[in-house]
């Protein structure tokens, strides 16, 4: 194999494949990302036996070939090299090295052999739907952060991804939860998409997305069946295992008789639970919220360090009512918000809260309360 590549296409494509190789490799084909050379393109490859990332990206193909080599040494070496540089990739006839040459710098890999690169079978897959980056980012963001990271319930730590009939139309919901707060996200179900299975997309697969969807006027091509899923993004093409478990009925989560309405302005509340929230313990994170006739006073007691007190004139015309929370979990979900204005809609101190930002009816909170 020789080819000779841009650093930025070269870059830009280790940049996305890389993060999937895990650092610590009791198997050493799995440090190692697979370049095969061919036509007018490198293909770059990568996996964890989970999740499987592909790329190509234009270069000059002397001679066509395939090898694997450090993942995250090829990604330091590139990264280090000036901008606008050409690099060379050539393998020795042998295949046991890879020069990777760029100027005066020239550096040699250890290869291993690319036919022990194992390959994510994708299999047949039931349902294909396209969706616009900028849905399936909201649907990523608005959930992501409510993701479990409690191995126990690993049925928990990922996005559950189904179809369902509201308000008369299809929706393509995505839903999170850790037990503790739950958050919900919609948008109309794609063409395609009808009565595709229920399923877990992992926690690992979700972040790696996130970074894949960031140009607002890129299609994503969607394929699903009942172990895996493939999303293609541009030229990139990523395959996952989806968690083999059965996610809660989360409908019984949402509390639908919350009739104390509190009405917020965002920002100012935002910043009033995080200045609060200062004094809190690592341990309890709690914040105390006092609502009496149009007020809502903050409170965090921590008898290690002192207490917190702040006022925030608000739209609440219901009896008086003491609740806590998780300060944190408050600010996970109000970082969501992107209006002005949210409602927080309570039953009493100890149910659960519903959260709606007024400027997005798509996304829906839960959050438990805490005694304080």
């Amino acid at each position: 194999m020789r080819v000779t590549i841009e650093r930025s296409n070269l870059l830009k494509s280790l940049n996305h494949v890389h993060r999937v190789v895990e650092r610590r490799n009791t198997i050493p084909i799995l440090s190692n990302v697979l370049l095969n050379a061919d036509g007018a393109a490198l293909d770059l490859k990568a996996t964890d036996l989970d999740l499987e990332i592909t790329e190509a990206t234009p270069a000059n193909v002397e001679q066509a070939g395939a090898t694997t080599v450090p993942a995250h040494l090829l990604y330091d070496i590139v990264r280090k090299l000036p901008d606008g540089a050409e690099v060379l990739l050539a393998v020795d006839p042998e295949g046991a090295s890879m020069t990777v040459a760029s100027g005066r710098s020239k550096f040699t890999l250890q290869c291993l052999p690319q036919s022990d690169f194992p390959d994510l079978t994708a299999g047949d897959f039931s349902h294909t739907f396209r969706l616009a980056a900028t849905d399936l980012k909201m649907l990523i963001d608005r959930t992501q952060f409510a993701i479990s990271t409690e191995e126990t319930r690993y049925y928990l730590n990922g996005i559950y991804v189904h179809t369902i009939e509201d308000e008369g139309s299809l929706k393509l919901r995505a839903v999170a939860t850790d037990g503790h707060r739950l958050a919900r996200a919609d948008v109309n179900a794609p063409s395609g998409s009808e009565g595709m299975p229920g399923i877990i997309i992992p926690r690992k697969t979700v972040g790696e997305l996130q970074k894949l969807v960031d140009d607002p006027d890129v299609v994503v091509t969607v394929e699903v069946s009942e172990a895996k899923i493939r999303f293609t993004i541009g030229g990139v093409l990523l395959t996952s295992k989806l968690i083999d478990g059965t996610f809660p009925d989360y409908q019984r989560v949402i509390p639908s008789g919350n009739d104390k309405e509190l009405r917020i302005d965002c920002a100012p509340f935002a910043s009033a639970v995080d200045r609060v929230s200062t004094i809190s313990s690592e341990r309890g994170r709690a914040v105390k919220l006092s609502l009496a006739d149009g007020l809502l006073t903050l409170a965090v007691n921590n008898p290690d360090s002192g207490s917190a007190t702040e006022e925030l004139v608000v739209a609440y015309e219901n009896e008086a009512l003491e609740i806590g929370f998780n300060a944190k979990y408050l600010l996970d979900i109000t970082n969501q918000f992107s209006g002005n204005e949210a409602i927080f809609m309570f039953a009493d101190s100890g149910s659960p809260t519903l959260v709606r930002d007024i400027a997005e009816d798509s996304a829906l909170y839960v959050l438990m309360p805490m005694r304080v």
